[in-house]
């Protein structure tokens, strides 16, 4: 009895599942290395705190130089002249000053705002607020602000059809843009340096702000933290027995914890990772 060879086109019939198993198998992707520090250190953090409220520097810069940790403090030059004297001080201790504005523009809808509403700015406007703010900053402390903070977290001007980001803006003028009421730690080899998501740390216990900074460690992120007033308690404001914890929790060498201002980090960043750049 003579022999049967199957068909070529038998024997791709027979082939396929066979095949079909091998290359619809998923593909596991391999985690990426923590990104890497200076001095080996695995989690970057900033401290930052927005308006130049006064508590910023009756309370806020004295208890961080005891740890020798410096800030970055969003500035509205106004406010500044009510304590001078203590930004100066802030200044040659080392904290950074960043530029909030002029005028704090935020939605029109906060009824405070209405009469400085982002829904009534155009782009040339807010470009010559924020140009205006840096000259009023650098004269009252000497030091041009190279970082910005979004009043409200809002990053656009006008309404409707109208409406356009001012993102490009403070990309052009400014190191790095923080926002406000973010959900995530930032990736250093992917964020956008002109919107740094910024983590609420205002009315939190530093449990509650731990988990994040173990989290982010994992991987090599960088967290923002944000707040307003700095105090035992009470409304925007950043707790003191929360930031003593997390300053010698940061200082312990164990814990991997670099601790600088967001534009260090955002200029360390920038240096070994363009994508983050400009």
């Amino acid at each position: 009895m003579r022999p049967i060879f199957p068909t070529p086109a038998r024997i791709c019939r027979l082939l396929l599942p066979v095949l079909l198993i091998f290359t619809n198998k998923p593909v596991l992707a391999q985690p990426a290395a923590p990104y890497t520090w200076p001095e080996g250190k695995r989690v970057a953090v900033s401290l930052s705190f927005d308006d130049a409220r006064l508590s910023n520097v009756d309370v806020g810069t004295p208890l961080l130089d005891q740890y020798g940790v410096k800030a970055t403090f969003f500035v509205v030059p106004s406010a500044v002249k009510q304590r001078l004297d203590g930004w100066k001080k802030a200044v040659a201790a080392g904290h950074e000053i960043g530029n909030h504005s002029v005028a704090h523009p935020c939605s029109g809808n906060f009824l405070w705002s209405r009469q400085k509403a982002l829904e009534n700015y155009t782009l040339e406007q807010m470009r010559t607020e924020l140009m205006d703010a840096n000259k009023q900053v650098q004269a009252l402390l000497g030091v041009k602000p190279e970082v910005y903070a979004y009043p409200c977290g809002q990053t656009f001007v006008g309404r409707g059809r109208d409406t356009k980001s001012y993102v490009p803006v403070v990309a052009d003028l400014f190191r790095a843009g923080r926002g406000w009421l973010d959900e995530a730690p930032n990736d250093p080899t992917f964020c956008d340096m002109a919107q740094l998501y910024g983590m609420e740390m205002d009315g939190k216990d530093f449990e509650q702000i731990l988990p994040i900074l173990e989290k982010a460690r994992e991987t090599g992120q960088w967290v923002v933290l944000a707040g307003h007033e700095i105090g035992e308690s009470g409304n925007q404001t950043t707790r003191v027995a929360m930031l003593k914890k997390l300053c010698e929790y940061a200082k312990n060498p164990a814990n991997g914890v670099w601790l600088a201002p967001i534009g260090t980090v955002a200029a360390y960043v920038q240096q070994k990772t363009p994508v983050s750049g400009r």
